[in-house]
């Protein structure tokens, strides 16, 4: 059994991963699902941009077209179409069988005329194969093409600043996966100095009781406190686990099993006003929703190209034939310009207004967007520098608050003061640790909430 055990803790040994910041955010950057699926967006957009330029080109297609029918004008066109229209098609044999009757005065030439020729009328059934290549292309669409480009071209821009700002978020959420997943590991740490100081309490209460020196009271609650601490450090593990499950989950890495210290990414030493400053130089989410103000710019000059006539152009070679087959004998040429033009339209003059407003919607909301960034910057800026000013102060409280459990300790010992007064200086001197743990967390987070919002995370992290 020892040795199964002990096999066990190799392979956990063998197969474990400590990671510091660095790796798990490239990890992240690199393996996350939902950061992949974001970026899929430039490729949409490139594709809308290839889409638009494409329509320069125009479109070539080749078609073929199997019909049969008795129809009698779509049977006679069809021999004319194939070139193989005769006298007969028209109906010429009855005219011709008339003309004894016409000759000899024995048919007026309006009984002649009022025959209704039976293979005009009445053909028989006919299989025509119509083979085509058509090519289409727009010649002028009002400069609708144009601004479709650019619109495109624009969005790419814009989608590629919005997956900069994602991958912005997502090194913010790695951090604090990170940091939190530290900060729990130096709980457990806190926590099991806290049991030592804990189980030398009992280990002392049970030497002063056999002495006649504490009392069962005392033993009780030292054995009480030993409990507790113990069951704190049980919830603590707990927290650490599900703290690198998470970091596994953001990173897709399933071998990580433990983390090194904390991250921490100041931001530049700059006055608040050069970091506002900087933080609108920067930003990927305002240079996207400014792309898109752009975008919609466009937009309405794309909507008053409505007023422009379209013109295209059409050109067509084929074959038609009772065969399938190719006979130049038989084939056809077609070339042709055309012009489409809206001389009145009570739609497009709202349709214009319609962009307008969106364009104008758009740009509200990007000077909107400013005024958050500097708003954000400065809330950011103002909890970075309360954290950093708490951190000092938490040192202190804690390296006092372990010198004065020692030297309470040291008193109950010596009989000055009663236990439950050392219990107190022991909860005192685990919280402060507690505290401190917690300190560092929001410290590395407000300096990594001050780095994104002025842009500059990402930037500061490779």
């Amino acid at each position: 059994m020892k040795k199964i055990l002990l096999l066990s803790a190799c392979l956990c040994g063998l197969f474990a991963k400590t990671v510091d910041f660095k790796t798990v955010l490239n990890e992240a950057l690199n393996n996350n699902l939902e950061l992949k699926a974001k970026k899929l967006n430039i490729a949409k957009a490139k594709a809308d941009l290839k889409k638009a330029k494409g329509y320069n080109w125009g479109k070539l297609t080749l078609g073929e077209e199997i019909s049969r029918t008795n129809d009698a004008l779509y049977v006679f066109g069809m021999k004319l179409e194939s070139r193989e229209a005769n006298f007969k098609d028209f109906g010429f044999a009855d005219f011709l069988a008339a003309m004894p009757g016409l000759m000899s005065g024995k048919v007026s030439g309006n009984q002649v005329l009022a025959d209704e020729p039976k293979d005009l009328n009445y053909p028989g059934s006919r299989t025509n194969y119509k083979t085509k290549l058509v090519y289409e292309v727009p010649l002028f669409t009002g400069f609708k093409l144009k601004y479709a480009k650019e619109m495109a071209a624009l969005q790419v821009k814009a989608n590629k600043y919005k997956y900069a700002h994602d991958k912005n978020k997502l090194a913010v959420e790695v951090l604090k996966a990170y940091n939190g997943a530290v900060a729990a590991k130096y709980f457990i740490s806190a926590l099991k100095t806290a049991k030592k100081t804990t189980a030398s309490f009992v280990q002392m209460i049970k030497d002063f009781y056999h002495d006649g020196m504490a009392t069962k009271i005392d033993l009780l609650q030292a054995q009480k406190r030993d409990n507790e601490v113990e069951a704190m450090l049980i919830q603590a593990e707990n927290k650490y686990q599900l703290a690198l499950s998470y970091l596994r989950f953001l990173t897709d890495d399933d071998s990580i099993d433990n983390v090194g210290d904390f991250a921490i990414i100041y931001p530049p030493n700059l006055s608040l006003k050069k970091l506002i400053a900087l933080a609108l130089k920067n930003r990927n989410d305002l240079k996207w929703m400014k792309e898109n103000v752009l975008t919609m710019q466009k937009k309405v000059k794309m909507d008053e190209s409505d007023y422009y006539p379209m013109i295209g152009a059409h050109l067509e070679y084929g074959f038609d034939d009772n065969h399938l087959k190719l006979d130049t004998k038989k084939d056809y040429y077609l070339a042709a310009v055309g012009m489409n033009w809206k001389l009145f339209d009570a739609t497009r003059s709202a349709n214009v207004q319609k962009s307008k407003i969106e364009a104008m919607q758009t740009n509200y909301y990007y000077q909107y967007m400013k005024k958050g960034i500097a708003l954000d910057v400065k809330q950011k800026y103002l909890n970075f520098k309360e954290k950093e000013a708490i951190i000092k102060e938490k040192v202190t409280n804690k390296e006092l608050a372990e010198e004065i459990l020692q030297k309470y300790t040291y008193m109950y010992k010596q009989g000055m003061i009663n236990f439950t007064i050392l219990l107190m200086k022991e909860a005192e001197a685990r919280k402060a640790r507690a505290e401190l743990i917690k300190a560092r967390y929001d410290e590395a987070l407000a300096a990594a909430e001050l780095e994104e919002a002025i842009g500059d995370l990402l930037k500061e992290s490779k």
